[in-house]
């Protein structure tokens, strides 16, 4: 009788805490669940309601970012423009609002949607790698979003418009809501939708998906379009948060804020596994890391070190994961 034939119940929970795939899959839930016990014992007006609200509203544009990146990366690819189509929907914003709410947040949509459509031609029809493709509108599309708001800030004084970054709804800013109702529909979209599926197996063995017939460059194109839309839409929201569009800075390393928040939620870089829930764990884990170390009168820099730790952390155990 093997050894693992007669390990006990009571064994069987130290098994799993000694197994990468455990880790893989709750380790983002179990830091979380640690830095708030780490707050709510030594940080002083953490836990508040307030501060806790403040951390929402602060991470819900990330989370909408990492959603379309997740997407992305579980077709083993990669999106460097999402910072850039965050400024580019902010920039569009003043120059349409002239002509109604509705007009404005339609054109920063198509924007965003324009960008993935040209990063997935790129990649799927094209065959350029997504780090390539993509890096050309991570130059561009700042560089445009800056010539059309002649490199200024522009403040927005369109109510409607704002109420969207500060207001709420049953007490819940809706910024948050608006970023929790997104997660659900991808999620469902990833498990439940044939598109989830054929997502997942290009993500897996394109060659193989193509093999079955799947129409793998549509969907390639149509995942790096939803990609751009969010991100546009994370840019709208943003700007109507600051009451302003600021082309210049919005939406800077937005990218690798949404690449951290996929890997450390368990979304393996090589495709084939979207982990959405996950992923919007990994931002949440992100905004209170920073938060507790800036509580604690922590340089950023030390918030960056400690994210470099997470990042190592949560692809070694990926690796770990694979090579069983």
């Amino acid at each position: 009788m093997t050894q693992a034939a007669v390990s006990t119940p009571a064994a069987r929970p130290l098994a799993r805490l000694r197994d990468p795939a455990w880790y893989q899959e709750y380790g983002v839930y179990l830091a979380v669940a640690v830095v708030l016990l780490f707050n709510a014992l030594f940080t002083e007006h953490f836990m508040t309601a307030d501060n806790l609200r403040t951390q929402l509203v602060q991470v819900a544009p990330i989370v909408i970012v990492a959603l379309g990146m997740a997407l992305v990366i579980g077709t083993e690819g990669v999106d460097l423009s999402v910072g850039s189509t965050m400024a580019l929907a902010a920039a569009l914003l003043p120059l349409y609002l002239g002509y109604g709410l509705v007009a404005a947040l339609v054109m920063a949509l198509l924007a965003g949607a324009l960008v993935g459509a040209v990063n997935g031609t790129l990649v799927s029809l094209v065959g350029l790698q997504p780090i390539v493709a993509t890096l050309a509108l991570f130059v561009g599309g700042r560089g445009l979003a800056l010539v059309m708001a002649d490199g200024q800030l522009k403040q927005i004084v369109n109510p409607d418009l704002l109420s969207l970054g500060t207001g709420s709804f049953l007490g819940i800013p809706l910024v948050v809501l608006i970023a929790g109702v997104l997660a659900l529909a991808v999620a469902f979209l990833v498990t439940r939708t044939t598109f989830g599926r054929q997502v997942v197996a290009i993500g897996g063995n394109r060659s193989a998906a193509a093999l079955a017939g799947l129409p793998v460059r549509r969907v390639l194109i149509g995942v790096y379009m939803l990609c751009g839309v969010l991100a546009a839409l994370a840019g709208i929201l943003a700007t109507a948060r600051l009451t302003a569009s600021d082309p210049s800075s919005l939406g800077t390393l937005m990218e690798l804020s949404a690449i951290t928040a996929v890997v450390v939620g368990g979304t393996p870089l090589n495709g084939g596994s979207i982990r959405i829930l996950g992923t919007v764990a990994g931002a949440l884990l992100m905004q209170l890391l920073r938060a507790t170390l800036v509580k604690h009168d922590l340089p950023d820099s030390t918030a960056q070190i400690a994210q470099a730790a997470i990042i190592i952390a949560a692809v070694y155990v990926a690796r770990e994961r694979r090579s069983r």
